[in-house]
């Protein structure tokens, strides 16, 4: 089966009705949980970026917690998991400042959680790709904005 393209799906949604559209969406987000989620940050979240850029660092910094540092395998599989999630709430906000606040957040949590990135050439590979997301990220932002957040890059 073909997908349709996204236009032919935007003329196609016009032209139902909102009870129609209703059903449609629900059984859109019955089906994965990352619809369930994405549809959650459109509905509840997406007013206030502010606070979700909050509770996501809430979270991050608590999986942080919980990262085994006795284990170099096991710190670089949780660390990862913990940016696969970051990467996916950026992606709900599909915000560039969001995606450099998270990001920059992220990469001090790793520095600041004792695992050692000279041991692993992986770890230090993949904090090294979130510095060069950032400053990728950063040029897409104003011009006050990148100042402001220059400083917190000059400090990982």
């Amino acid at each position: 089966m073909k997908a349709a393209s996204l236009s032919e799906l935007k003329s196609e949604l016009k032209a139902l009705s909102q009870s129609q559209l209703l059903d449609i969406c629900l059984q859109f987000a019955k089906y994965k949980k990352e619809n369930k989620e994405l549809l959650t940050y459109l509905l509840y979240e997406a007013n206030d970026e502010s606070v979700y850029i909050k509770n996501i660092k809430e979270f991050i910094a608590d999986e942080f917690e919980n990262v085994n540092k006795t284990n170099i395998y096991y710190a670089k599989k949780s660390i990862r998991k913990i940016l696969r999630l970051t990467s996916k709430y950026i992606k709900y906000s599909g915000s560039k400042q969001t995606e450099v606040e998270l990001l920059i957040f992220f990469c001090k949590q790793v520095k600041g959680s004792g695992v050692s990135m000279r041991s692993s050439t992986a770890l230090a590979n993949l904090y090294q790709r979130q510095i060069e997301k950032i400053k990728k990220a950063l040029d897409t932002l104003h011009e006050d904005l990148q100042y402001d957040y220059k400083e917190d890059i000059a400090s990982l």
